[in-house]
Parts: structure tokens; sequence; C-alpha cells
């Protein structure tokens, strides 16, 4: 058996990690082997490339620089827990992934997207979602919501990088519509979890 690979994805605000758990109890409560991990993060490396990658300290870091760390920490957690666990028939639920960078680093960032794809290409060994969740808000909402956090680095860009970011997602969703569900994430939290769990039993 080969488990279900799953990715959330969206702007900072969104809701998608509140989503990613939910998501993980429903399965679990239907009898499932779930694993649960994040970007940048899931393992002990990764966790300390996410470290340096939000640290506020590091404004100064440049954008093919950011995209290497994110794809070092995609290439460990890929190969230490992603493939492994679907080998098992362990179901995964990623809290972003490759079309993350796409986002960031390419609509946000304006790095090469040709260069980008290949760049994810090598650090997933070439896996790809079975299903891609995208829960899209305003950016004008998320701001919103992030009021009063104390930012990382990625979140300090602001309202025109998170516009780009948005347009990123809407486009890749667009792109990879076989594989992707988008849901809006204005909507209450338990709303958004319902239609997640509709859509995804449709698919």
């Amino acid at each position: 058996m080969i488990g279900t690979f799953i990715t959330l994805e969206g702007i900072d605000g969104c809701g998608k990690s509140t989503q990613a758990e939910l998501l993980r109890d429903v399965l679990e409560e239907r009898g499932k082997d779930v694993t649960l991990v994040r970007e940048p993060g899931g393992t002990p490396i990764s966790e300390q490339i996410r470290a340096i990658l939000l640290n506020p300290e590091n404004r100064d870091m440049d954008a093919t620089t950011e995209t290497i760390l994110m794809s070092a920490s995609r290439a460990q957690l890929t190969r230490q827990v992603i493939l492994p666990s679907l080998e098992n028939g362990t179901d995964v639920i990623c809290d972003r992934y490759a079309d993350s960078t796409l986002a960031y680093q390419g609509y946000g960032r304006g790095l090469p997207l040709d260069w980008l794809e290949e760049m994810n290409e090598f650090a997933t060994d070439g896996k790809v979602p079975d299903v891609t969740i995208l829960v899209d808000i305003p950016v004008e909402t998320a701001m919103s919501r992030l009021k009063g956090k104390t930012f990382d680095r990625m979140e300090e860009e602001g309202h025109r990088f998170l516009k780009r970011v948005r347009d990123g997602y809407l486009t890749v969703a667009r792109k990879f519509v076989d594989r992707y569900i988008v849901v809006d994430g204005t909507k209450s939290v338990d709303s958004i979890h319902q239609e997640i769990i509709k859509k995804l039993e449709d698919v």
C-alpha cells in the first residue's frame, strides 16, 4: 500500500495549519495512519534551517540563498519522513511543500520559475502531492489576522509581497488544476474544514 500525500498551501495568516491539524484528526478517526509535517521544518535538520530562514535578523538574506535553504530543508524532509511514510502506507499531510517555492520565491521574489521547478524536482526526488489544498484569502484579511503578531522574516515583507504570492498561488492552482482544491479561507474554521472533507471525498 502507498499512502496518500496531501499538501496545504496559502499565504501567511490563511489558516492552513489549523486545517491541516483538523484533517489529520478526521483521517485518524477513520482509522488511517497519518503523519503531519510542516515546511520548512519537519526534521531536526530541517527545523534548524527553518530557524535561519525565519529569523528577522537575517533580513540581508539573498533570494537565491533563501531558495537553496528552502530546498535543502525540503530534501531532508522528503527523504527522511515523507517518502518512507508513504511507502509504508501512511498518509502524509504537509503544511506547505514545493508549490510554496513557486509562489514565494518565484512570484513573490521574482526568481526564474524554470530554475525553481528544477530545484523542486531535485529536492523532492520528483514526488508530487496527490492533492493540494489552497486556502485562499485576500491579502487585506491576512494582514488583519497578523496584526499584533511578532513577524518572522517572511511575514515582514508586507502587503505588496503577499499580493504577488497570492496571485502566484492562484496561477499555480490553475496550472495544476487536476490536483488542486481551492477553498475560501474567509469562512469559519468549521465551514472550511467541512468543505475540505467533502471535496477530498469527491476526488
